[in-house]
């Protein structure tokens, strides 16, 4: 009976490996994507930041009614540029950083896998060193309570570590999923739409631009704030060096 209990227990243990493996690995990949994802969403604001400057740049040279025509443009292309740096802020705060925090979390539960594991080996090593012993030893009550007592506190460990695992993986799954959903809904924020539609209301018109348009270089031309110092780089390359070192980090934690 205590042998087929612990049959029953060890493919329970498997089941929970499985399931630890498999967001490990799933979720080691969209992390690894999600971060490229977003270095490359970065970049191409960068290079829209660029192209809106050199509008501006290109506008002050030309007759008014095509300067104006080019500002009008680029002023609505730089604010579709704040929407893009809202998605990436937004992504590497509410989706890859958790993401990481996944290594760490399954580092977690290994340890827990591993100590439930030793708890269920000691415990079978005990009940078959109590059935050799009733084999070879029938009549000696001393040896045979002994081993049973030993038996008894290795199977009172195992139950105890197996509990604890259930518990913590219980609150594993039920975290797991709610991160899912929590990482769905930031990639679709709920006033996204109402959002570009007020920056369509509170667009200026032609005449009010014309007004207010002036071809200083600081006025009309995108803060360089954004704009990073490796615009230029090779972008397939630093992504795979990236995305090595992204996995690497993930697996070590």
């Amino acid at each position: 009976m205590l042998r087929r209990s612990l049959e029953n227990r060890d493919a329970q243990t498997r089941q929970l490996q499985d399931a630890v493996t498999n967001v490990e690995k799933h979720f080691g990949e969209l992390c690894q994507i999600f971060a490229a994802y977003v270095r490359k969403t970065a970049r191409l604001r960068d290079k829209a930041d660029l192209l809106v400057n050199e509008i501006n740049v290109y506008a002050c040279t030309e007759t008014p009614n095509l300067k104006q025509g080019l500002k009008n443009f680029a002023e609505e292309f730089a604010k579709l540029q704040d929407y893009r740096q809202a998605e990436v802020e937004r992504l590497e705060a509410k989706v890859v950083e958790p993401l990481k925090a996944y290594g760490t979390i399954v580092k977690m539960k290994r340890d827990d896998l591993k100590a439930t594991l030793t708890a269920r080996n000691r415990e079978a090593k005990q009940l078959t060193q109590l059935e050799r012993t009733r084999q070879r030893n029938p009549s000696d009550r001393h040896v045979i309570s002994q081993a049973e007592t030993e038996l008894q506190r290795a199977t009172m460990d195992a139950t105890r570590t197996t509990r604890h695992l259930e518990e913590t993986i219980d609150n594993f799954e039920k975290q797991k999923i709610k991160d899912i959903k929590v990482f769905r809904n930031s990639l679709y924020p709920p006033d996204y739409s109402s959002r570009l539609d007020i920056v369509r209301a509170n667009s200026k018109s032609p005449l009010q631009r014309s007004l207010s348009a002036k071809c200083v270089s600081g006025t009309g031309q995108v803060s360089t704030c954004r704009l990073r110092k490796d615009q230029q780089a090779d972008d397939d390359e630093e992504d795979e060096d990236l995305d090595v070192t992204e996995e690497e980090n993930f697996l070590k934690k």
